[in-house]
């Protein structure tokens, strides 16, 4: 995988350095100083601010990744001016949905006004934390297609997370109030964007001053940016919508108390799709212009590599945790209140593992030319996980949240892969990939027998030996059956090292 391995393994290692800091602070600062309705305040301000990045952006994430190449001059750094328009669109959106958001003030605040008051008092903090966390990802987007994706990846995943560690001691310790700590949110992914802004004009001086004359003599290419944009405005309502819906489901009809406690699992479940993030951001420049040249061949490959990889490493972290699930919530200060989402972990473990196994799947279909045809799978999966959440949250609470979640993706990934191997002609799935999958079964299984028949004495003692016989096992198998050759390939540099 050459490229995409070595910046994928990197960003995966910055990601990870942020997860121990994220551990620090979730299980270590939110849950013994804070309350859960001061954890599901924090964590619907930024579910409601990532939303509002998801409409206002207009689509220009997967446009910049999409048609970079197409401006990009071939042997060269020129642009002709692409990252003006990477720079301009997502402000013009930002206004435009500023507007609506301002406007939707009353009937959202009636709807969540009886259960989280809270999110009522600070409705109008998401704007400027939507705004900074926009140019953030815009910024970090820019910088993937230039194939530099590590210091972005720690931008995103430590000084964010360091940021907001140190928001969390200062509300703890009351040396801020909750209004400063807001305000500190805020400042925290202001800090963020500025910071992955300059990384990006040292790498690439852009000119911000977009070239008329090449946009004048590309018609055609104009036309189809403004018709793929388009379609992206309106899939993003879709797309970005139904993966919030569960917390802002929790929130209104439980309180910001449950939604804190969904938070905690989420943190959790969220690891599982971790490496996929480092893997997308670099796999997707490729796959582009693989797609662009009609090298089939190539984007197929690189598919199959990708499902296969994150399926293993995504199965085996969802392993780990569960293994270690009663452990976490017993050293986790006030880990009884926590403890009630246990199964939540799981059922939003396996929706991470689909995500994480799939999404460079939804990445071809959307720069094919058949991209279309995702607009019409993410209203469905958001109509159902409407109707899901709406039936299932009152019915059995974040356990229903979870499953809608859990349902939604599945449903929707399984007809994106119907869709894109027909209409695409590339095999997504190959008998590496099934081998992963029933070894992942059989080792959930035989922890499934293991806590049944073997009752623990020590709960220490007992994840301990289950991880190792169980994960040490399961990698053993999977390393001498060969069920990655990219991942055997790596350990085999390193030990040679």
């Amino acid at each position: 995988m050459g490229i995409i391995a070595k910046q994928s393994i990197r960003g995966t290692v910055v990601t990870y350095l942020g997860i121990a800091v994220g551990v620090i602070t979730t299980f270590f600062v939110l849950t013994r100083f804070l309350t859960a309705e001061e954890i599901g305040l924090a964590r619907v301000l930024i579910d409601a601010a990532t939303l509002f990045v998801g409409l206002a952006q207009l689509g220009t994430n997967a446009s910049i990744i999409r048609f970079y190449p197409y401006f990009r001059h071939k042997n060269s750094d020129t642009d002709h001016g692409f990252f003006f328009w990477a720079m301009l669109v997502p402000f013009a959106g930002f206004v435009i949905f500023a507007v609506l958001y301002w406007a939707c003030r009353v009937p959202l605040g009636a709807w969540f006004g009886d259960k989280s008051p809270l999110f009522v008092e600070y409705y109008y903090f998401v704007l400027p934390i939507a705004f900074f966390m926009l140019y953030q990802s815009i910024s970090e987007t820019t910088c993937n297609v230039l194939m530099h994706i590590v210091v972005p990846r720690a931008v995103r995943e430590l000084v964010v997370r360091v940021g907001l560690l140190v928001l969390y001691l200062l509300y703890a310790f009351r040396i801020l109030s909750l209004d400063g700590f807001v305000i500190g949110l805020c400042c925290n992914y202001a800090i963020a964007a500025i910071v992955n802004l300059c990384y990006f004009f040292s790498l690439h001086p852009a000119r911000l001053r977009p070239d008329m004359t090449f946009l004048r003599n590309n018609s055609a290419l104009v036309r189809r940016y403004l018709i793929y944009t388009g379609f992206l405005i309106i899939s993003a309502l879709t797309t970005v919508l139904a993966p919030t819906l569960s917390s802002f489901f929790v929130t209104a009809k439980m309180g910001l108390d449950s939604t804190g406690i969904f938070a905690i699992a989420t943190y959790m479940a969220v690891m599982v799709s971790v490496p996929s993030r480092s893997v997308a951001a670099i796999a997707s420049p490729q796959l582009a212009r693989a797609i662009k040249e009609q090298n089939r061949e190539e984007g197929s490959f690189l598919i199959r590599q990708v499902t296969r990889n994150m399926l293993l490493i995504g199965g085996f972290i969802l392993l780990a945790v569960w293994l270690n699930i009663d452990l976490i919530f017993h050293i986790l200060p006030n880990g009884a209140t926590y403890a009630t989402a246990k199964n939540v972990v799981l059922i939003l473990g396996v929706s991470q593992l689909v995500l994480a196994t799939f999404t460079i799947c939804l990445t071809a279909l959307n720069y094919s030319r058949f991209y279309a045809f995702s607009l019409l799978l993410s209203l469905i999966m958001t109509v159902c996980a409407l109707l899901l959440n709406n039936c299932l949250v009152p019915l059995y609470g974040m356990e229903g949240a979870a499953l809608s979640n859990l349902l939604s993706y599945g449903l929707y990934y399984l007809l994106i892969v119907a869709t894109v191997v027909p209409l695409c002609r590339i095999r997504v799935i190959d008998r590496r990939w099934w081998c992963i999958l029933a070894l992942l079964a059989a080792v959930f299984a035989l922890n499934a027998l293991w806590q049944a028949f073997l009752p623990p004495l020590n709960i220490w003692l007992d994840c301990l030996l289950r991880s190792l016989v169980l994960i040490g096992g399961g990698a053993a198998v999977a390393y001498y059956a060969r069920l990655s050759p990219e991942i055997n390939e790596q350990i085999a540099q390193w030990l040679n090292k």
